[in-house]
């Protein structure tokens, strides 16, 4: 088992210190799919007003293995 560090930015940083084990990458990975869509569903209406989310999910060695960014435009509607 490995330690990933799933650390979240969006208008300000919120470092991950503990981590979390999972049993491979591919573990990870779908972990921080869901931590993603757990995280639109939460943050309600605030979503519109930060224009870029990062989940950048490092090792046990901080080094970066894989970033999932997402982000929300509102457009006007054109007649």
């Amino acid at each position: 088992m490995a330690r990933y560090f799933f650390h979240v930015s969006h208008h300000s940083s919120q470092p991950d210190s503990d981590g979390t084990e999972f049993a491979d990458l591919q573990a990870a990975q779908a972990a921080a799919v869901r931590l993603c869509g757990e995280m639109i569903q939460e943050i309600d209406g605030t979503f519109w007003k930060t224009p870029l989310w990062q989940l950048k999910v490092t090792d046990q060695d901080q080094r970066l293995l894989f970033t999932l960014t997402f982000s929300a435009e509102e457009h006007a509607a054109s007649n």
